[in-house]
C-alpha cells in the first residue's frame, strides 16, 4: 500500500480580505461638499425659475424714456428710467423698469427722442439676483402715443 504523497507543496492561504468601507465612511467629505454646494445652487435656480414664471401684476405706463443703459459687472442687464408727467410744468415722477430682450431695448433707444412712449410691463417679485434686472417691473412691449392734444373741432 503506498502512503499519501505528501511531499508535494501545499498552496499558501491567502487571507480573505476585510470589507471595504461604505461610502459614508469612505466618501463623507465628498458628499458633504456636494452638498453644501449643490443644494443652495439648486434652491436658487428654482427660486429663479418660480419668480421669472409668475407675474404679480401687469400694466401700462406712458411717458417720456429719459433713460436706457446696459449695467452690470458680470450679468448686463437694460435698465431704464420713464418720466411721467401729470400735467405741464409738474415735476415728473420717474418709473424705472428693466428690459431682458436686447431687440427690445435696441427699438426702444430709437424711439426714445420721438415722442411719448407707452410701456406694457409684468411685475416679478421676489427675483433672488439682479442678474435679471434691478427692478421688478420687466418690460414685454412699448407702443408710440401721441401727445393727447387733439385740434379742436372746426366750427
Amino acid at each position: 500500500m503506498s502512503s499519501p504523497d505528501t511531499s508535494a507543496p501545499v498552496p499558501p492561504t491567502t487571507p480573505t480580505p476585510e470589507p471595504r468601507p461604505g461610502f459614508g465612511r469612505r466618501n463623507w467629505g465628498k458628499l458633504t461638499l456636494l452638498t453644501l454646494l449643490g443644494l443652495p445652487i439648486l434652491v436658487v435656480t428654482i427660486w429663479a425659475g418660480v419668480a421669472l414664471s409668475y407675474t404679480y401684476s401687469t400694466g401700462v405706463r406712458t411717458g417720456y424714456v429719459q433713460k436706457l443703459s446696459k449695467k452690470g459687472w458680470l450679468c448686463k442687464t437694460w435698465e431704464g428710467e420713464l418720466a411721467m408727467a401729470t400735467a405741464p410744468g409738474v415735476s415728473p415722477e420717474i418709473f424705472q423698469f428693466s428690459v431682458r430682450s436686447d431687440s427690445l431695448a435696441s427699438a426702444m433707444i430709437e424711439e426714445m427722442g420721438e415722442g411719448r412712449l407707452a410701456l406694457t410691463y409684468d411685475e416679478h417679485r421676489g427675483v433672488p439676483t439682479s442678474c435679471f434686472g434691478d427692478t421688478p417691473y420687466f418690460v414685454v412691449s412699448y407702443k408710440k402715443v401721441g401727445d393727447g392734444v387733439e385740434a379742436p373741432p372746426l366750427p
